[in-house]
């Protein structure tokens, strides 16, 4: 019971120092930033009308200016699920159409993303120590910060994917207990080859299902994450029942815990994304809102309904769009391979202005001043991800060490699937989804370093040791942090922390 008090006052004490370093100037700058031009938009004219309408070429201005009725009538072709937008269009039906608006629904998912991963690390890790190094590791990370702090939509997807695994790490504990619960309750040392307890109703799967319904709900690029997690779930039931003592029969939970899981995890998953699109289904003039009532002879229409028929063919479209000519012919000056994500090669500049006069916002040297917002992740912590990385198909493969399978399968599922992408632009913000994996590795191998409890004089040296990385890690940030919110500085400053070419 102490040491469950002690977990979450440590979880909410890191959550408490994500969310103040977040918050601080949230509103700076006071300006619509790379993609919130659409996001911000598109949230806003679903408060307005449930649907995305279109915006003339000059909105972005009228808007800071706080003229808001500049929409067009006709439906605006979105590329992306609403799910992410109604909760950017949350902060801005109680904080105005404003640049704190737009980004507090960001900043309050992302501060709560650091105490999801808290938690999910202490509970694979049976550390407080280790959970709260995890928090505060992702708190000091540059990419977490910026994606916390703008109106764009990965931030939700990176969340609620998180939230999915946490569930199912939860689940893993749940499903053991209670067949240890069944072997104990009718006396029994182990199985002895029969397969046990079905426990089809598994509340923790049901919520990971839930979470991935709305990480779907927030970009498609969730289903890679939810096809990998699933599989590994499933391996971990077999796991589960062979050392129960089921024997060759912990096989056939393939079949008889896959199924359920499947009705759980993936069934549930489309039910909740579905309902995602609400909004839309409940208007008349969304984006191909009247395809079905125009196309009566569709099999869709005859046997799914107007609306639904009408659904299907806008994911057509939008599949369309990301995999047709046009973006695969784009090009854009901050394409990043994902070949360079985990060693932060080509972050991406989301603003820059370079000419900021003596005395305006918080400009107060006697010459110009640069403000930026550089969408990068802290290089110390990336690149020791790197290792730790490595360090973790070690200890899962070859030491057999659980734990580290969900770093490992979470990183390889958000990043993996971008290289079949390589034709198209691809930013670097697209890993925010992947560095709490990188991170929960970092924290596993640092409690490696720091050792249990009986280690003795060398637990206490490990534990210096991992100190000293989690301030360096810190330091780092601080380092970086005018260049993460915007704050005005020199441009001598700024190029200062320009470490590489291939950062500008």
């Amino acid at each position: 019971m102490a040491d469950r008090l002690t977990g979450w006052l440590v979880t909410i004490a890191v959550t408490a120092i994500a969310f103040v370093l977040r918050a601080v100037h949230l509103g700076r700058p006071n300006s619509l930033i790379f993609d919130e031009t659409y996001y911000a938009k598109d949230a806003y004219s679903l408060l307005r009308f449930g649907y995305e309408r279109s915006w003339p070429d000059d909105a972005n201005a009228k808007i800071i200016a706080g003229n808001l009725d500049v929409m067009k009538d006709s439906a605006a072709f979105i590329v992306h699920p609403q799910l992410g937008k109604w909760l950017i269009a949350f902060g801005e039906h109680f904080f105005g159409m404003t640049s704190v608006g737009w980004r507090i629904g960001p900043l309050i998912v992302g501060t709560l993303l650091v105490l999801v991963l808290t938690r999910l690390v202490r509970r694979v890790s049976r550390s407080t120590l280790i959970g709260g190094i995890a928090g505060l590791l992702l708190a000091f990370d540059g990419l977490a910060f910026v994606m916390s702090r703008v109106a764009l939509l990965d931030i939700f997807l990176a969340f609620f994917a998180l939230a999915a695994v946490a569930c199912l790490a939860a689940d893993r504990d749940w499903f053991r207990n209670r067949l240890a619960d069944h072997l104990e309750r009718n006396g029994l040392l182990d199985l002895g080859g029969r397969f046990g307890p079905a426990l089809i109703l598994r509340p923790w799967r049901i919520a990971a299902g839930l979470c991935f319904g709305l990480a779907l709900g927030s970009k498609w690029s969730a289903l890679y994450v939810l096809a990998a997690f699933a599989l590994l779930s499933l391996a971990w039931d077999v796991g589960a029942r062979r050392l129960a003592g089921a024997g060759v029969r912990s096989y056939t939970a393939i079949l008889r815990d896959g199924i359920p899981a499947f009705v759980s995890l993936v069934l549930l998953s489309a039910v909740v994304y579905l309902s995602t699109w609400f909004s839309w289904l409940a208007s008349t003039g969304g984006y191909d809102r009247d395809w079905g009532s125009k196309h009566p002879d569709a099999w869709t229409s005859r046997f799914l309904g107007d609306g639904l028929a009408s659904l299907i063919q806008y994911h057509k479209d939008i599949w369309g769009f990301h995999t047709g000519d046009y973006i695969n012919h784009a090009t854009h000056s901050y394409d990043a391979k994902p070949i360079g994500w985990l060693l932060v090669v080509r972050p991406l500049s989301m603003y820059y202005q370079g000419d900021l006069p003596a005395g305006t916002d918080g400009c107060t040297t006697g010459d110009k001043c640069v403000g930026a917002v550089l969408a990068i992740g802290t290089p110390v912590l990336w690149w020791a991800g790197v290792i730790a990385l490595i360090a973790a198909v070690i200890l899962w493969v070859g030491a057999r060490d659980w734990r580290f399978g969900i770093p490992v399968v979470g990183v390889l599922s958000v990043w993996l699937p971008w290289f079949s992408y390589d034709s198209r632009p691809v930013f670097y913000f697209y890993a925010i989804a992947l560095i709490p994996f990188t991170v929960m590795a970092v924290a596993l191998c640092l409690g490696k370093v720091i050792g249990d409890a009986r280690a003795g004089d060398r637990r206490l040296l490990g534990g210096v040791l991992a100190g000293a990385f989690v301030a360096l890690v810190a330091a780092n940030f601080a380092w970086l942090y005018p260049i993460l919110s915007g704050q005005p500085i020199t441009y001598a400053q700024w190029q200062a922390r320009m470490w590489f070419r291939s950062w500008i």
